[in-house]
C-alpha cells in the first residue's frame, strides 16, 4: 500500500465528490500527478480497497471505442445512503 498511497487518498478526495467510473479516475490521476497511474495499477487499487465499491457498470464511448467500464463509490457513502 505505501507505494499507491497518494493515489489511494486522491481517489478518495475524488469520489466523495461523487460516483465516477474507471477511466474518469484514470484520466483524473494522470492529470493530477507528474508521474501518474497505469490502468492495471488503477483497477487494482479500486478493486483490492475497502473504501471503494462497485456501484455498476456503464457502456459507453472512451477513447474511441465503445467499452464497459465500472462506476465506482465510497463504501461510507453508500452505507449511509440506506
Amino acid at each position: 500500500m505505501s507505494r499507491t498511497r497518494r493515489l489511494r487518498s486522491e481517489i478518495e478526495v475524488m469520489l466523495r465528490s461523487g460516483p465516477a467510473n474507471t477511466v474518469e479516475i484514470f484520466d483524473h490521476l494522470n492529470n493530477r500527478f507528474k508521474w501518474g497511474a497505469t490502468m492495471n495499477q488503477v483497477g487494482n487499487i479500486l478493486a483490492k480497497d475497502r473504501r471503494f465499491s462497485k456501484i455498476g457498470q456503464k457502456r459507453g464511448e472512451f477513447r474511441g471505442s465503445v467499452y464497459t467500464v465500472c462506476v465506482w463509490g465510497l463504501k461510507e457513502l453508500e452505507i449511509a445512503a440506506l
